[in-house]
């Protein structure tokens, strides 16, 4: 018969959640200024990112306020095209990517028993960039904001058309902030690959760590295609060339091929880190290793090898051969067989599980249903007659906003449940949590849902407002109120975060039974990260500590923080 003994009577060895002796350093604010430790590091571009979500999730709730009913004159057209663009670009640029890096700081040195990331000062400049572009991006608010939409197409974004400096701010923008991630990965991929823990070999790299991988890879292929050719529309703006001007023999399908170039990988250099946060979370609340490790990790390749492939899918309606539209085809139908290996992998791992739904798990599964949603409107997009009637409709918004939300902002969020005691010590409220969840869930599908009927019936995209009587009324009203169900969500974790940091339980090392080596040290952990760094001999490094002391000791550690531990008999 099992007894439950404190920790006192029975101790346990060191070798989980071991006291790291070196000191932490004060908390003085310019401690933060000119730190170098990834993890606060990271913790800067996690709450400076939030704080672009807020301003690219306002200037969307605007937006739908302009579309709520026909004829609103709430915004002028002026107005409307601004806002699309400043939110675009903050919630691609200035959000999703760099939020993915700021989990990768803090966890990815954690996940693969490093002290720290290879290059910590250029691991501090990525981040100063980032703050210094997004700076330089919003300063054009006060003279005249860019309104070329976040692709900034030219000849709309040529000098004759947009002769204001915010488009040059957004160029700017794009050049500062490409230069913050391509430091950034190459710093990612030198950490993995020179400083993984002893026994670390590739088929023993958390799922997390090789997204990341992967992640990096596409930014260092990407960002210079999209760096040269905003280069040389900063030159057609100034120093009379005409790359893209079609009146002085330039192309601006030119600009096209350029930008989705880099587009196109920018989507999975998006989601992928997004798979990885959900390859974590799924096993752990499933109490399963996950099904198909190698299967998911080779997915993630193979992902990044055709993200390069597809990117004139975003440019069916383009003046391009037959012959090279349907090789556009076949590879966009082909890049969806690694994610359905990855959908599967996820479904199959919580088969027959014991499964906890906590808020990282509901908000896992909720990815899981989304970016399905997202995947299967692909598929229509796909077929590029089809796409010829639904491109430039809000179809094709919908279908963005279901891969990108469901792709990367509820793997966010999971990952925000997920890792916060770790970060913190101390729990999220888990009522709170599920509270948010659910309205976040309802309010995303309420939004965006009705614009496949929208896209279908023919409203165009990047329209500020609309006569009555062509049946969008309702479907754009069920829309904007959806939009501040979804507004209400994101406040609630918010709040549930600042509450948390001061009153929320203490969380112990390993509140949750984690696979991975960031659970192996103190919450939060100190600044060296660890003393002394276990060797690895599985991808779950975690699971074979806890086996070796339950033979050592006889004592099993109860889910839920390490206080209390009960002896099995004998």
């Amino acid at each position: 018969m099992a007894t439950t003994v404190e920790r006192e009577l029975t101790p346990v060895p060191q070798v989980i959640a071991h006291k790291v002796v070196r000191a932490r350093t004060s908390k003085r604010w310019v401690d933060w200024v000119l730190t170098t430790d990834h993890k606060k590091i990271g913790i800067m571009y996690l709450v400076l990112t939030f704080v672009f979500f807020a301003l690219g999730g306002t200037e969307a709730l605007m937006m739908r306020l302009q579309l709520s009913e026909p004829n609103n004159t709430l915004l002028s057209s002026q107005i409307y095209n601004e806002l699309l663009t400043m939110h675009g670009t903050t919630m691609i640029f200035l959000f999703v990517v760099p939020c993915m890096a700021g989990f990768g700081n803090y966890f990815l040195p954690l996940m693969i028993g490093a002290r720290d990331m290879a290059f910590p000062r250029l691991n501090a400049l990525s981040f100063w960039l980032l703050l210094f572009g997004g700076i330089v991006f919003y300063i054009s608010i006060f003279y005249r904001p860019p309104y070329a939409g976040w692709w900034s197409y030219p000849p709309l974004s040529e000098a004759l058309y947009s002769p204001s400096g915010g488009q040059d701010a957004w160029i700017f923008l794009i050049h500062i902030t490409g230069i913050s991630s391509l430091v950034g990965a190459i710093n990612f991929y030198a950490t993995i690959v020179n400083m993984r823990a002893p026994g670390m070999g590739w088929s023993r790299i958390p799922l997390f760590v090789w997204t990341l991988l992967v992640y990096s890879i596409l930014l260092i292929i990407a960002l210079p295609v999209v760096a040269a050719a905003v280069t040389m529309l900063l030159a057609d703006r100034h120093f009379g060339t005409h790359f893209f001007d079609p009146t002085a023999h330039g192309s601006p399908v030119l600009w096209q091929h350029l930008f989705w170039f880099f587009g196109h990988p920018e989507v999975y250099i998006i989601v992928l880190p997004g798979f990885g946060i959900a390859s974590e979370v799924i096993p752990v609340f499933s109490r399963k290793p996950v099904f198909g490790y190698k299967a998911i990790a080779a997915s993630t390749a193979v992902i990044a090898f055709l993200a390069t492939l597809v990117w004139a899918h975003h440019m069916f309606a383009s003046p391009i051969p037959i012959v090279v539209l349907g090789f556009f085809m076949l590879s966009s139908f082909l890049i969806g067989v690694p994610t359905g290996v990855k959908i599967f992998n996820w479904i199959a791992t919580m088969w027959s599980g014991s499964i906890r739904l906590t808020t990282a798990m509901w908000f896992a599964i909720g990815f899981i249903a989304i970016f399905t949603v997202g995947g299967i409107t692909g598929i229509f997009l796909a077929v590029f007659p089809v796409d010829w009637q639904l491109n430039d409709t809000y179809f094709v918004v919908a279908h963005f906003h279901y891969t990108i939300i469901g792709g990367a902002v509820f793997t966010i969020f999971a990952g925000v449940y997920y890792w916060f005691p770790k970060m913190t010590g101390r729990m999220l409220n888990e009522k709170v949590g599920k509270l948010s969840f659910w309205v976040m869930f309802i309010g995303f599908n309420m939004t965006f849902f009705v614009q496949h009927a929208l896209g279908l019936s023919g409203m165009p995209r990047r329209i500020y407002t609309y006569a009555p009587g062509l049946g969008w009324s309702t479907y754009n009203m069920i829309s904007t109120i959806g939009s501040f169900i979804l507004g209400a969500g994101v406040v609630i974790t918010v709040i549930n975060v600042a509450r948390s940091l001061k009153v929320g339980a203490l969380a112990g090392p390993d509140p949750w039974k984690g696979n991975t080596l960031e659970w192996f040290t103190t919450s939060p952990p100190p600044v060296n990260n660890f003393d002394e760094i276990p060797r690895v001999r599985s991808a779950e490094p975690m699971r074979d500590i806890r086996r070796q002391i339950e033979r050592q000791t006889g004592v099993i550690q109860k889910t839920g923080g390490s206080e209390q531990f009960s002896r099995t008999g004998g």
